[in-house]
């Protein structure tokens, strides 16, 4: 099991994991914008608020909200 406690463990371990073993459907798109999002917060842009804005319009289209989108 994998338990991650600090942000480093996700730059560190979880993306490369999951850069390596890519997740199959949908989900691997979910995994790609939360990528995007982890990479925004590594650059500090959620200290402002266009990055805010930014990462709240990727959280939007992610799981539920993929579904919703693409049926538009």
């Amino acid at each position: 099991m994998f338990s991650a406690t600090k942000f480093s463990d996700f730059m560190e371990c979880l993306i490369p994991f999951f850069d390596k073993y890519q997740i199959l459907g949908v989900k691997y798109e979910d995994y790609l914008d939360f990528k995007k999002v982890a990479q925004l917060m590594e650059k500090k842009a959620h200290l402002t608020i266009e990055g805010l804005e930014d990462i709240r319009r990727i959280k939007a289209k992610m799981n539920r909200g993929r579904v919703q989108h693409d049926e538009e």
